[in-house]
């Protein structure tokens, strides 16, 4: 009995059903709204497709449900405390907004969430609860950590259709595991969030790059350990060969000059410190080249325009390429993109100090997948299918393939908050849809 069969039960609620195209939305507007579709869906045995605004439904393998749980109307800030570093809010707040207001403190996310709306090429309309689903943090993981190190709490409603709470509001809440912990970077299979709450930080108050220019990856993978190993607190670490600049734009155009690679350290404080850091990570890396030095706005625009992938936006030249996500040892990463680019003809992105690869590669009909896979399961790594056709999502494992072991502990974490795979059935693993 597919979910149009609870129209009568659903029509009492406060939340609202429309049905578009085949597909019926469920547009909840409390946690009391959720916990009724949840349960309406586990008596039909129709699985839920758990959407805020829908700008990352492209990542991921193709879910099979004509039902969508439209979480946009909880998108109010249920409190922010600039003095104690936290902001509570629904999950379907806009991102954009939320940004603003903490912004308006000068404090800001530490892990400096990425947009993939350029990327994508869908509309900047994340939500807080993609943003936490998703878990992909920009170019300040190295020095701040991920998402899921920034959730405090989080108010959720798991595959039993109860609402349940984990964690709390406080920076210093370690009893135990936090089970808000295990939603970040879970793509919405565990449970549907309706409030979470996160930490702030102060936002710098100036920040320096360093530039140097005409590195080879190998060689710029030594620079970028380097400055992360130094005594001056890089908050940022990222090649772009040379290559990668034939489609740059905005704030990176202007780096690339004659086709030569650039190496970024970000230095980031008060004004006084950021310069005098600068000063001697210059003479530490000096071996390497001469540094050049980005200030303030400039810097800032180059460091977003590394964060959300501005080379490969799908509306650059390499628009229609496939584009993986390579996390890998660091060390590990001038080695392995040089071996990638090498071999497929792509154009290769290094952040995190050559941690985390962007790999834009020449389009096939498995989007290059058994080399990528090859190569990084060599180097100690996973990849991850951030953008391609819906035909090459289903055909191969957008989510690296864990070993079984790993698979089996992640397959009880994911049976314990929805034992009948009502959540984004079939997202992170292909033969897990039916």
């Amino acid at each position: 009995m597919g979910m149009a069969a609870t129209n009568t039960a659903i029509s009492r609620w406060s939340c609202e059903e429309r049905v578009t195209d085949g597909v019926d939305t469920l547009r909840v507007r409390d946690a009391s709204d959720v916990e009724q579709a949840v349960r309406a869906a586990l008596a039909s045995e129709q699985p839920l497709e758990i959407v805020g605004h829908g700008s990352k439904r492209q990542i991921g393998q193709p879910m099979p449900t004509n039902a969508l749980l439209d979480l946009s109307d909880l998108n109010a800030v249920t409190s922010y405390e600039p003095t104690e570093l936290i902001v509570t809010v629904q999950a379907g707040a806009p991102l954009a907004d939320v940004k603003s207001l903490i912004d308006s403190k000068n404090q800001q996310f530490a892990f400096d969430p990425m947009n993939t709306a350029a990327l994508l090429g869908t509309p900047a309309i994340g939500t807080v609860g993609g943003m936490i689903a998703a878990g992909l943090a920009g170019s300040r993981r190295v020095k701040a950590g991920g998402v899921r190190d920034h959730l405090l709490g989080a108010h959720a409603v798991s595959g039993f259709g109860d609402s349940f709470k984990t964690g709390g509001k406080v920076v210093k809440n370690v009893t135990g595991y936090d089970l808000c912990k295990l939603l970040a970077g879970s793509w919405g299979t565990l449970a549907v969030m309706t409030e979470v709450t996160l930490k702030v930080m102060p936002r710098p108050e100036s920040e320096r790059t360093l530039l140097l220019r005409g590195l080879d990856e190998v060689t710029a993978n030594r620079a970028m350990t380097a400055a992360l190993g130094s005594p001056f607190d890089v908050s940022g670490a990222a090649h772009l060969p040379g290559s990668a600049f034939r489609s740059a734009a905005a704030a990176l155009a202007g780096l690339g000059s004659s086709g030569r690679g650039v190496t970024l350290l970000r230095l980031e404080g008060i004004a006084a410190s950021a310069a005098h850091r600068a000063v001697s990570l210059a003479k530490l890396v000096a071996p390497f080249g001469p540094a050049e030095v980005l200030e303030d706005a400039i810097s800032v625009a180059v460091w977003s325009s590394i964060r959300d992938v501005l080379p490969f936006a799908a509306d650059g030249a390499l628009g229609a390429w496939p584009v993986w996500r390579i996390v890998c040892p660091p060390a590990s990463g001038g080695a392995l993109g040089q071996a990638l680019a090498r071999e497929t003809g792509g154009d290769v992105i290094y952040d995190w100090g050559g941690g985390l690869i962007w790999a834009a590669l020449p389009p096939k009909p498995d989007a290059q997948a058994a080399v990528v896979r090859q190569r990084v399961e060599a180097a100690g790594g996973h990849a991850t299918l951030i953008r391609a056709s819906e035909q090459i999502r289903r055909e191969i494992d957008v989510f690296h393939v864990q070993a079984d072991g790993l698979a089996a502990l992640g397959e009880r974490v994911r049976h314990s908050f929805d034992p009948r795979n009502i959540f984004n059935r079939g997202r992170m693993a292909r033969g897990t849809a039916t």
